[in-house]
């Protein structure tokens, strides 16, 4: 006969502040046999996950073979004139062993393979990616192999990061359809004090990577106005998370207490519920800390963070080349933009707009013109109806606006003439917005350090949220831009960019 289970004792317990007497929980070994239904659910979480790798794993085969057949196919279309069906694919077939294992080891290494809520975004998708054509690219001239051109690399890599990041994001889009249509929601809590909250659970409320119940705050302080459910003090933590069978806590506070996060987690981990933070500026910039050896008191640096030697030369490039190509295949629409600015008021088609750049020396910003000749005048006037937070003048119903000009600027078509301040050096596709002087003017010394590198024709603002968020938060934005840059994280928002526009949110 099987042993009994040993019962352990029930630690006492002790009054709260609130009255109520605290759930008691027994000291649980976590080496012990867990129960048969506990057994047979996370068999179940087991084959979830086995099922959900393996779905990926089979979507990321298909998409780089795919990829790998197109650039055979393209190169024997130029080559020979001639679609080489059977030739093309045999030749893919010989290829994508070596191929698809290099690329399942740094998709892995990225946590490409991870649940719905950690999975990383296109950008990690393109790094990968790279990474796995640098890797080929290596072991095939270790081997000998000759090439006359090196197409077969690059020109996979192109048609890799189409079919596979749409691949990735159809998959996203159709798994979260379907786990939202089944009831399927991340129950969250957040903890922490004031507005902080508010803007977390704003910026969660649209999350379609991976949907979240928003279940209520804890508040640290007295209880805020913002809107959400309160679930009492953090004192009442394990209770509330017993009670409303919470799966995540978001902490939603730069500000939180230290002693107070240690004795959270711990709550948090004993009760298998993820603990989650929302980064403040500090926890940023120590991103790219360095340690300083030698010190009697151990130190870590933190360097500026600009763009220098290989860095700047990679994205310089990038810059060049993707606004050559954009410069071309969008001469239509500037031509036709051009063509009704100049037809619809009085006035240049083009507005230089001198504005701070990199290290706050002005240069012309070039933007069609959308407003009447007067505007500049007028903008004293209209103080008053700033609708914008901080140093930043928005007015959504601006009556200095042009009727052609409205539409320029609720499409965005008024900033593709800065495509030439890129050419000219001036600014960067991918960086931090640059700001008229009136708003310069008027930041804080902290928010200068966006000025360390060239200014962007989009950014972190454009794909997350753009005119919606705080002015604050639009600068922790542009700091975590510069602390993560990569090529891929510049062509992920330049893609990003694409559908924020057309959906028009915050674009005013």
């Amino acid at each position: 006969m099987a042993d009994a289970p040993t019962q352990t004792p029930e630690p006492p317990t002790r009054s709260r502040p609130s009255g109520r007497e605290p759930l008691a929980l027994p000291h649980v070994d976590v080496r012990r046999k867990r129960p048969p239904v506990l057994s047979f659910l996370l068999r179940m979480e087991t084959l979830r996950r086995a099922s959900r790798m393996a779905s990926l794993l089979a979507l990321d085969f298909v998409g780089l073979f795919a990829a790998l057949w197109m650039a055979l196919m393209v190169k024997a279309v130029i080559r020979n004139g001639e679609w080489a069906w059977h030739a093309t694919f045999a030749e893919a077939r010989h290829t994508i062993a070596f191929a698809y294992l290099v690329t399942a080891l740094l998709f892995a290494r990225s946590s490409l393979y991870a649940e719905r809520a950690q999975r990383p975004g296109l950008s990690r998708i393109v790094g990968s990616l790279f990474q796995t054509t640098v890797v080929a690219l290596i072991f095939a001239l270790i081997n000998g192999e000759q090439y006359s051109s090196y197409y077969i690399f690059y020109g996979t890599l192109v048609f890799a990061i189409a079919i596979i990041g749409v691949l990735r994001w159809a998959y996203e889009h159709v798994t979260g359809a379907l786990l939202r249509a089944a009831g399927y929601r991340r129950r969250a809590v957040l903890v922490g004090s004031g507005r902080h909250i508010e803007d977390v659970a704003h910026a969660l409320t649209d999350e379609v990577h991976a949907p979240v119940e928003m279940v209520g705050f804890i508040s640290l302080t007295p209880r805020p106005d913002n809107g959400l459910r309160s679930l009492g003090r953090i004192e009442q933590l394990a209770e509330v998370l017993d009670a409303y069978r919470v799966q995540e806590v978001i902490i939603a506070d730069p500000d939180f207490p230290q002693e107070r996060a240690v004795e959270l987690v711990d709550t948090c981990h004993r009760r298998g519920v993820t603990v989650r933070v929302a980064p403040s500026t500090m926890e940023i910039l120590v991103q790219r800390a360095e340690f300083v050896p030698g010190a009697s008191v151990p130190l870590f640096e933190l360097r500026p963070p600009v763009f220098d030697g290989f860095d700047y030369v990679l994205k310089r490039t990038f810059d060049l080349a993707v606004s050559c190509v954009l410069l071309i295949l969008l001469s239509p629409v500037l031509a036709l933009s051009a063509l009704l600015v100049k037809l619809s008021s009085r006035g240049p088609v083009i507005y230089r707009s001198y504005r701070p750049g990199i290290g706050g020396e002005p240069f012309a910003c070039f933007k069609f013109r959308t407003m009447f000749t007067d505007a500049d005048q007028r903008q004293a006037d209209l103080e008053s109806l700033n609708e914008a937070t901080g140093p930043l003048f928005k007015i959504r119903r601006d009556p200095r606006l042009t009727p052609v000009g409205r539409v320029l600027r609720r499409w965005s078509i008024d900033e593709l003439p800065q495509l030439l301040n890129v050419v000219r050096g001036e600014m960067s596709l991918v960086g931090p917005r640059p700001l008229p002087e009136r708003d310069f003017q008027q930041l804080e010394e902290w928010h200068k350090k966006r000025y360390l590198v060239l200014p962007g024709l989009t950014g972190l603002w454009q794909v997350s949220g753009r005119s919606e968020l705080d002015f604050d938060d639009l600068v922790r934005l542009d700091f975590l831009y510069l602390e993560r840059w990569s090529v891929g994280l510049d062509l992920a928002i330049l893609l990003k960019t694409v559908p924020a526009v057309l959906s028009k949110r915050g674009a005013f």
